[in-house]
């Protein structure tokens, strides 16, 4: 029989213990849910971050390359006398490509401002239009020539671009409220700029030179085709070169080679190098393509072999990721039926690897259209003019035209690096787009 005053006791004795122990409890879960939010507050703030660096990065790109896209024009009337460009009549291309078309141009511009007398002044007045005006009529007088509808002896309207100071002027880049001993502008040139405004004969239009020409000493008449033909032929070779070795060494590795301590070693070098300065690869390319076997300088073959130096042990080891996703039940069942370890290799698992075999290829693909530092060591950072048409010509890349026209004063090459550098980022955008696609496409869940 129990005492009733032992079991008071008792109870008391426990009230008092668990209200302790509850207060413990409360205060350790407040203080791990405190943690839980200053934890998501850290993340959220560093993602923040990260989205206002993006955008500030962004918003100063486009900003500055926008302009790059639109050009300002102005209307000629030229009067292609055949004295000047043809005087004996013979209509051959080669004197027609010698000629001298600058003077067709100088008289059309002074036609606009007769009162213009002078040595000094006609030179002002000259440096409102851009040297390429010259180049447009010569190659408009030869295709004309060429297709039988010869506009020698005519008059014919041309849009031919201005210089760049006056290109930046109309783009409001240069103020002209700014000092004139300040500005690359001077108050008569401005004063005939405007003149031509007011007579309707300035316009602006898409700047198609950026896309259809080479680079160029006057940025009016730089454009990113040499560049973008020397991407593509340094990609292309990048591409065939570094593919199928990376599987096949991926596919040896995981499925072939026998698990000793050199393929370890060799395991272990290719995760290496896979953290190498990719400068080093292109000390390698100079001192072995270049220096030993002699190849030529600034060409997309030696480039695309040095990006496949460097690009290698990236798709490797996404090749060797996408062999070990495979479930193991896959190859058990290919044995099962009387494969060979080859065809269960080419026959079963490998298409089911292949998505992430191409998604690694794109990854590392875009890694190295995006590289300067390795082709800068090889001499792809020379000015060439002319576009590329194949791997053996001397070309350059698109980050090192980037690289070139960043380092110099004019403004208007500062435009057109961030219009090389918006046209660049959509091309990576559009690479990881596809890889994305790529492994959507083709994953196959099990």
């Amino acid at each position: 029989m129990s005492n009733p005053a032992v079991a008071e006791n008792s109870a008391a004795g426990l009230d008092r213990g668990a209200r302790p122990i509850s207060r413990v409890i409360a205060g350790s879960l407040k203080r791990r849910y405190a943690a839980e939010r200053r934890f998501k507050a850290y993340g959220i703030a560093a993602i923040a971050f990260a989205v206002l660096a993006l955008g500030v990065l962004f918003t100063d790109i486009i900003s500055k390359g926008l302009p790059a896209f639109t050009r300002t024009t102005v209307e000629l009337e030229v009067t292609v006398d055949p004295k000047v460009i043809d005087p004996d009549g013979t209509r051959d291309p080669q004197v027609l490509s010698s000629a001298n078309y600058q003077k067709l141009i100088k008289d059309a511009v002074m036609r606009l401002f007769p009162d213009v007398s002078g040595r000094r002044d006609e030179r002002a007045l000259m440096n409102l239009i851009s040297p390429g005006a010259t180049y447009r009529l010569r190659n408009d007088v030869i295709e004309a020539e060429r297709e039988g509808r010869s506009i020698i002896g005519e008059r014919v309207t041309m849009h031919v671009p201005v210089a760049d100071d006056i290109d930046q002027f109309n783009k409001g880049h240069i103020s002209g409220d700014l000092d004139e001993a300040v500005r690359r502008v001077s108050d008569q040139q401005i004063a005939w700029f405007q003149n031509l405004k007011e007579r309707g004969l300035v316009e602006t239009a898409f700047n198609t030179t950026l896309f259809t020409a080479s680079d160029s000493r006057s940025p009016e008449l730089a454009g990113i085709k040499g560049a973008l033909m020397g991407s593509f032929w340094t990609m292309l070779v990048t591409l065939v070169l570094s593919f199928p070795l990376a599987v096949g060494a991926a596919i040896y590795l995981e499925e072939f080679a026998p698990q000793n301590r050199w393929t370890d070693l060799i395991e272990v070098n290719i995760n290496n190098l896979a953290a190498v300065p990719s400068i080093v690869f292109g000390l390698l390319g100079l001192a072995v393509f270049l220096n030993f076997f002699g190849l030529p300088r600034s060409a997309p073959l030696v480039g695309g072999m040095v990006l496949t130096l460097m690009t290698l042990p990236t798709i490797i080891i996404a090749s060797r990721a996408a062999l070990k996703s495979v479930p193991p039940s896959i190859r058990e069942a290919a044995f099962g039926v009387g494969a060979s370890q080859m065809q269960m290799v080419f026959h079963h698992v490998l298409p089911l690897a292949l998505p992430g075999m191409l998604t690694g290829t794109i990854i590392g693909m875009a890694q190295a259209l995006g590289e300067t530092a390795p082709l800068l060591m090889i001499g792809m950072v020379a000015f060439i003019v002319d576009v590329p048409n194949g791997p053996l010509d001397a070309a350059t890349v698109m980050p090192v035209q980037i690289f070139l026209w960043s380092d110099l004063p004019e403004r208007a090459f500062v435009e057109r690096a961030s219009a090389a550098i918006m046209v660049l980022l959509g091309f990576l955008i559009l690479m990881n787009a596809l890889a994305v696609l790529l492994r959507r496409r083709f994953e196959v869940r099990w």
